[in-house]
């Protein structure tokens, strides 16, 4: 009989059964007759709207990274330079031989100046024959030989003075300059090597660090929270009205300086189901560096909601419960709607309302219906036991 029994009960519910008189109790050690109601703590439900701070890890990088490359070939003579150092726009990083380049724009200059006297003879030769054409002493085909000869003259010069501007800008670029105010980072050369236009090794990478771009994911739920959050028809103006965020170091510490969110990505990633978010801080005193992580703080801000402390709560079967405080201060559990965390609190949408109280701990023998002597938890008091298991 007891085996059939069990078989319709079923283990889960027997399970379910076990649990909950672990839980809550097997009734009324604290209320039979004579026993003294327990004092314990408890809190008045209030709604407000508080700010909840989200984390999410982020990679900083300069707002400008370039990466330095020759743009002609020959031998490093020079490193003016070292490995991390601060640049400002305009300053020396290296120099390649320069003599080969030299000499070419001697050479270039040279045919400028031999393509400029062909044109100047061209031009002569024009102005003789214009007389004896009208005094029909030569042809006017000669005459037009000679024009047609002076235009290509002027052509060649033009061509001499294109590759002499070659020349000297070639012989420019033996001098690597700074294009930007950053840092260097690593410098893979030395004093000597070869370099090449064609090479698929940078010689160094300079970096913008006065002001740190913060990347990271938002997951779909968040960004959904995100975009009912704030105000603003599109994404831009939602950015511009967003309160500023907070960046934590890799230490845990918190940053000075607040940043913005400023850019998010125009898709998702099919992968991991979320979309990346840009927050610009600023870096006056270059702190912060490319390569560096750290976790960004986006606030989300709830209206009218109630929060309870964690510890002021059981879990029973993926649902959340607290104890609440009736007619006659007698208990009973009541399931809560919890939708986020701020701190030690849970944030409650629904299962309380305002004016209600609950107890906070001390509860986990208390059966359903039993009484206690509730005392107001004062401010600044901690919530004992934690949370209910």
């Amino acid at each position: 009989m007891l085996k059939n029994i069990r078989k319709r009960i079923g283990m889960p519910a027997l399970h379910i059964a076990m649990l909950s008189i672990f839980l809550f109790g097997c009734g009324g050690r604290s209320s039979g007759p004579g026993a003294q109601a327990p004092s314990l703590p408890v809190m008045k439900i209030e709604r407000s709207s508080p700010v909840v701070q989200r984390e999410y890890s982020s990679l900083l990088e300069g707002v400008v990274t370039v990466e330095v490359r020759p743009q002609v070939d020959g031998t490093l003579r020079e490193i003016a330079i070292d490995e991390g150092a601060f640049v400002k726009r305009g300053q020396l990083l290296f120099g390649i031989d320069d003599r080969v380049y030299r000499e070419e724009l001697k050479s270039a200059v040279a045919a400028r100046n031999v393509a400029k006297a062909s044109l100047e003879v061209a031009g002569i030769e024009v102005e003789r024959l214009r007389p004896l054409v009208k005094n029909k002493v030569v042809s006017q085909i000669q005459l037009k030989q000679a024009i047609a000869n002076h235009r290509s003259a002027k052509a060649s010069l033009e061509k001499a003075e294109a590759a002499v501007q070659a020349a000297r800008i070639n012989l420019g670029y033996t001098r690597i300059t700074a294009p930007v105010d950053g840092y260097i980072g690593d410098i893979p050369f030395r004093i000597g090597s070869l370099v090449s236009k064609n090479q698929p090794e940078q010689l160094t990478t300079l970096t913008d660090v006065h002001e740190i771009r913060a990347y990271f994911s938002m997951s779909e739920v968040d960004f959904v929270h995100f975009r009912q959050q704030y105000p603003g028809s599109s994404i831009e103006e939602k950015l511009a009205l967003m309160p500023p965020v907070t960046l934590l170091l890799a230490d845990g510490s918190r940053y000075p300086l607040k940043g913005r969110l400023d850019a998010v990505s125009g898709q998702f990633d099919r992968t991991t189901a979320s979309v990346m978010f840009r927050a610009t801080f600023p870096n006056p005193d270059g702190v912060l560096r490319s390569g560096n992580t750290g976790k960004v703080k986006v606030p989300y801000r709830y209206e009218n909601v109630v929060q309870v402390p964690q510890a002021g709560t059981a879990d029973l079967q993926d649902r959340i419960f607290v104890v609440k405080v009736g007619e006659g201060n007698a208990v009973t559990r009541a399931p809560i709607t919890v939708i986020d965390r701020s701190n030690l609190n849970y944030i409650v949408s629904g299962g309380l309302e305002e004016g209600e109280m609950i107890v906070l701990s001390g509860f986990s023998r208390l059966p359903d219906g039993a009484v206690i002597n509730p005392q107001l938890a004062g401010e600044g008091e901690g919530f004992g036991e934690g949370k209910q298991n």
